[in-house]
């Protein structure tokens, strides 16, 4: 049986450690924007037809101007960011690759479950950028001599520091998450960006009508609406901020972050866990830290809640 992998979420085992229900929690274990992308009313057709291919095409051209991809670079959207990830290892014919620690563990896992063995040089390497979950940027210099695949799941918090530009050589593909800036996780979208030989493998890999009806049309909707994306960015900041603000009274350190989620030292991680928990408020440890904590955005309503548990 495959061992669970350490994740955010998992608002089940809380409740069912701490009681409560769904919606008397509050989850901070995430890098979720607590204010999604407002979804307007979506056409019957793309609920009842299989998604057709104008309504991929308006998708891909949104993508293309929002993340500013290169002409000679291909783009495709898929089912999620992690429905990409567990296909990467398909794509090359090797067997060590590169992931620098701590980071988002769904890579290795991908690479791991494939025979590949985490191996430091290797001429195939990933970098999660920024990365979860201390923030940490890279730069066109740690890139791979042979290809890097850059995971920008939590970039549109700063695009101007985005390698997308980069995908007009052969040794980059660059992967979006959509759920995470625009606060819709549920909808399942996700991007993948390089040398169109590359991103052509991963189409065949993925099958016909990848993305649903409703996820075609809410992307091309919010990737069209660049108002929108930009006042976000400035309330992220200032609600990453607020947070800072209010951890370092109680005691934290600032270790990293991005404006969608922040990272703490505190004497005790599981401890501090445990005291949110009992306000049913869920946050996020490791398993590779006794003292990192980390905390996604509260919504308006949740700031109070949180400040009265700590």
């Amino acid at each position: 049986m495959q061992t669970k992998r350490d994740h955010g979420g998992g608002l089940d085992a809380a409740i069912a450690q701490y009681g409560g229900t769904r919606d008397g929690w509050l989850d901070l274990s995430t890098g979720i924007n607590p204010v999604p992308y407002p979804v307007e009313a979506i056409p019957k057709s793309a609920w009842t037809a299989l998604p057709d291919s104008q309504a991929q095409t308006a998708l891909i051209a949104a993508a293309r101007r929002f993340w500013g991809v290169p002409d000679n670079a291909a783009i495709i959207a898929a089912p999620g960011a992690s429905a990409l990830i567990a296909r990467m290892p398909a794509l090359f014919d090797a067997s060590a690759i590169d992931i620098p620690a701590p980071t988002y563990n769904e890579h290795a896992a991908a690479f791991q479950s494939h025979g590949w063995t985490i191996t430091p040089g290797a001429e195939i390497r990933v970098l999660v950028h920024p990365n979860n979950p201390d923030g940490r940027w890279y730069s066109v210099a740690d890139l791979a001599s042979g290809l890097t695949i850059v995971d920008e799941s939590f970039c549109d918090i700063e695009p101007d520091r985005s390698m997308v530009g980069q995908t007009v050589r052969e040794n980059a593909i660059v992967l979006k998450s959509f759920g995470k800036f625009w606060g819709l996780a549920g909808l399942r979208l996700g991007f993948a960006i390089g040398h169109p030989d590359q991103i052509r493998k991963l189409e065949d890999l993925l099958g016909p009508w990848p993305v649903s009806g409703p996820a075609l049309s809410v992307g091309a909707a919010a990737l069209s609406d660049a108002k929108w994306a930009d006042e976000t960015r400035q309330l992220l900041r200032q609600d990453a901020a607020r947070l800072d603000a209010l951890l370092q009274g109680k005691g934290a350190q600032i270790v990293g972050g991005t404006p969608l989620f922040r990272l703490y030292q505190v004497s005790d991680a599981t401890a501090w866990q445990q005291r949110l928990a009992h306000s049913h408020i869920w946050s996020r440890i490791f398993p590779y830290s006794k003292t990192w904590l980390r905390l996604g955005l509260p919504d308006e309503a949740g700031w109070s809640r949180l400040e009265e548990a700590l």
